[in-house]
């Protein structure tokens, strides 16, 4: 800037303060980079248009005067390599040389639709966003934005139409272009696909190039533009292509480790993948946004997008069923590339992940689907099944396949069938061979190696082992399988319950500390409650299964299943900035505690209430059908299987192996049942007022407890260990009894019981939330971790802006 003649330091707050928006603008996923990126083309055709009709003279003199320009840029800076202002001075430059009929070739060959719905909304409330969008149609004459106008006719009466706006430059004024008024509402359906197919018709053209908002382009690949539309003229196969597909290159892998696992997954996606995929496997879809569409095509064949609410939740994959089933051609070219942002911080990215997997399970109900598998041929159809569906369903499967090893093995060792299996110890390394298998999936290590082939494609062998090996030690093995627990979690909800739906990821700046209550709501019932089952199971194994006793084996057999439950519980906590501050994690509880027993108005949002959020966890219940609930029902039962095994493993048992010893343990579950409601029952009638009898009644319980145990110590063979084993039987048929009440609540909602149920499931999120916070606790306590995990997960820049932070937010707590 100073370059650029500032004069103070102060003047960047008034008089450059648009430059410095636009500046950090430019460095997030905003609309601002977008725009800027989409216009190159406006750029590279009027360069082009010259270049076609230019004398050699005038490319001689474009050519001697941009060396000066760089020589000057040169003197000045004393850098190396000329800085953007020098590139945009140097193209300015060559534009003094144009003939004039090169803009209106470009503007005849290109125009750049915004389909921003809420513009017209967004200027009858005087709102700033409206300003900005102003002055980039202002600053960019190819640009165009599409938007939803709403008109008041009647008392309650609207009327809606789709317009197209445009900035004038002579008459200096936003001016109208089209009108086109619609039967009613936008948003029947998805948002994102019904605003695609309100701004379609105000395309021009041959071909339409869709761009997502978390987009970018370069100067040099725009240039490429025009190659790539020839191609619409070569027979790929049997026909000619009617989606182009570009490759994609992500640039927000440098933010931080997460990011850059991220980025390089989808790198070998956008890259190798999709080229496998189109040929020779001829089963490319549409998966991104910098697909070329051939627009007539489309245009007779239902368009771009099908809007349908929920089934349509990933909205771009149907554009390319719609496209092969209707006989049309997919290609992949890798030699033009478009900038693609991805999300950076783990709840981002777990949230797109979630839309993906759910947006798979709704596809595996779709008609498309179902189609496209009756057409295809057999090998077609077998690629077409692992690179949609398949992929998802094979991650559960991973999934499904520690659960039953898990509760198998739990339910060996607590029959006893262990022990006379222990002579034959062969069967155990052969089932650790097995296993180890399957921890090879798990890790990532499978999904890596796409990643390793492309990297060393691209960056040379030994480059691609080294950043492998980097990536293992920044813990992406935690993340995998942390998003593979993600991707089945979702996929197999919606498969049995339906009810998908679009989740905003947000894109922000991730330099900031997500907090406890808010990575609980995320992850609780996908990741946390999952994990602390399959702990509970491997606890459960170590006392009491004697392949136990030998370590080696127990080792062998269960470190797998303790990395997949160490991952799911501790993946949120070791990728969030600042997770392991001490301060922090005291405060993220108090926090916690104040959502969990938040009792403010009916109207709190899930954020601010946890009676909410639970409400809104048992939406899916909602919408699935009979099939659906019977079969939540069934998987709820396993919960009851603990208290089956254990009982017969308590020393008041003794060794007794009749079915009266289980029934006899209910009545455990109904008495401890009916104490919890006289407590309850005393703390809301004598709490706040006879405070003595709420004392009263909790030393009568307290006794009633002491008297009873005496007495099982001293008549039966009950042992003072049994207390807490019980526990480990009674507390998951607890979890077991609520998940049912949720299935069953339309009928126990008007009942006495469900006030119960809601009191019950809260402590129980409470118990959870404990159990989670224990280990973050205990990290955090440990002097040096922090600065370990800032180290280790975040770049130079990233590390020093989160130290910024820190210091501001201190001196903002302080003041």
């Amino acid at each position: 800037m100073r370059r650029e003649g500032l004069a103070k330091d102060s003047d960047i707050w008034t008089d450059k303060l648009r430059d410095l928006r636009l500046w950090a603008s430019y460095r997030g996923q905003t609309l601002s980079r977008t725009v800027r990126g989409m216009m190159y083309y406006y750029r590279a055709l009027k360069m082009l248009t010259f270049l076609d009709s230019a004398s050699e003279m005038d490319i001689r003199e474009g050519a001697r005067e941009l060396v000066s320009m760089r020589h000057d840029d040169l003197e000045s800076s004393n850098s190396k390599s000329p800085s953007s202002k020098s590139l945009s001075r140097a193209s300015s430059s060559v534009s003094l040389l144009f003939k004039g009929h090169e803009y209106g070739t470009a503007l005849m060959k290109f125009t750049y639709v915004i389909a921003c719905q809420i513009y017209g909304t967004q200027k009858e409330k005087k709102d700033p966003h409206a300003d900005e969008i102003l002055y980039l149609m202002q600053n960019n004459e190819a640009l165009r934005v599409a938007y939803v106008d709403e008109k008041t006719t009647g008392r309650d009466e609207k009327e809606y139409y789709s317009v197209l706006v445009k900035y004038d430059q002579q008459l200096q004024m936003e001016v109208e272009i089209y009108r086109v008024k619609l039967p009613g509402p936008l948003k029947l359906g998805e948002g994102k696909p019904e605003n695609q197919n309100h701004a379609i018709i105000f395309t021009r053209g041959d071909a339409v190039q869709t761009i997502d908002m978390n987009q970018d382009n370069y100067f040099e690949e725009a240039l490429k533009m025009r190659n790539l539309l020839e191609e619409y003229r070569s027979y790929y196969g049997i026909r000619k292509p009617t989606i182009l597909g570009v490759r994609e290159h992500i640039f927000t892998g440098s933010v931080s480790s997460l990011a850059w696992f991220m980025s390089a997954q989808e790198t070998s996606f956008v890259t190798l993948g999709q080229r496998v995929l189109a040929n020779p496997l001829k089963v490319r879809m549409h998966y991104g946004h910098p697909d070329v569409f051939d627009r007539f095509w489309f245009l007779t064949r239902g368009g771009i997008s099908k809007a349908s609410r929920v089934i349509n939740i990933s909205e771009d994959i149907f554009a390319g069923f719609n496209c092969t089933l209707r006989g049309g051609n997919v290609t992949h070219h890798e030699y033009i590339q478009v900038g693609k942002g991805r999300d950076v911080g783990l709840n981002q990215v777990s949230m797109f992940e979630a839309k993906v997997a759910s947006g798979n399970g709704e596809q595996v109900l779709s008609r498309d689907v179902y189609r496209l598998g009756h057409r295809l041929d057999f090998f077609r159809m077998l690629s077409f099944f692992y690179t949609t569906v398949g992929f998802f369903f094979n991650t559960m499967v991973v999934v499904l396949t520690v659960y039953a090893f898990l509760w198998g093995r739990l339910y060996l060792a607590l029959s006893g069938v262990e022990e006379s299996m222990e002579s034959n110890s062969n069967d155990n390394k052969a089932l650790g061979t097995i296993l180890n298998q399957q921890f090879i999936i798990q890790l990532g290590l499978f999904t890596a190696l796409p990643m390793i082939v492309e990297n060393s494609l691209e960056h040379g062998f030994l480059q691609a082992i080294w950043d492998f090996l980097t990536m293992q030690l920044q813990l992406s093995s935690v993340f995998y399988t942390f998003s593979m627990g993600t991707r089945s979690h979702f996929f197999g909800r919606t498969v049995l319950h339906g009810g998908a739906k679009y989740r905003a990821t947000g894109r922000g700046f991730v330099v900031e500390h997500k907090r406890f209550a808010e990575i609980y709501r995320l992850f609780a019932r996908s990741h946390f409650v999952k994990a602390i089952e399959l702990g509970l199971i491997l606890v459960i194994y170590a006392s009491h299964s004697p392949v136990a006793t030998d370590t080696f084996v127990y080792i062998a057999l269960t470190i797998t299943s303790w990395f997949l439950v160490a991952s799911w519980i501790m993946a949120p906590f070791v990728f969030n900035p600042s997770g392991f501050d001490w301060l922090k994690t005291v405060y993220d509880f108090d926090d916690f505690m104040n959502w969990i027993w938040y009792s403010g108005s009916v109207f709190a949002k899930a954020e601010q209430s946890w009676e909410r959020w639970w409400y809104e966890e048992q939406d899916h219940l909602k919408v699935t059908g009979l099939w659906g609930k019977l079969l939540e029902i069934i998987l709820d039962l396993r919960f009851f299987f603990f208290q089956y095994g254990i009982v017969y493993q308590l020393g008041i048992s003794d060794h007794n192996t009749s079915i009266a010893v289980y029934l006899l343990s209910w009545i455990y579950v109904f008495v401890v049942s009916g104490i919890y409601a006289v407590v309850v029952y005393a703390r809301n009638k004598y709490a706040a007022k006879e405070h003595i009898y709420y004392r009263l009644v909790q030393f009568l319980v307290i006794i009633l407890a002491i008297l009873v145990i005496v007495g099982l110590l001293e008549f039966t063979k009950f042992k003072f260990m049994d207390i807490f084993t019980s526990l480990l039987a009674f507390i998951p048929t607890g979890w077991g009894l609520i998940s049912i009440a949720q299935v069953f609540r339309p009928f126990l909602q008007s009942t006495i019981i469900w006030d119960g149920v809601v009191s019950v499931a809260r402590i129980y999120d409470i118990m959870f939330g404990v159990i989670i916070m224990s280990p973050v606790a205990l990290l955090s306590w440990l002097p040096g971790f922090q600065n370990m995990q800032t180290r280790i997960l975040f770049n130079e820049a990233f590390s020093r802006g989160l130290r910024i932070f820190q210091i501001v937010t201190g001196k903002k707590s302080q003041s």
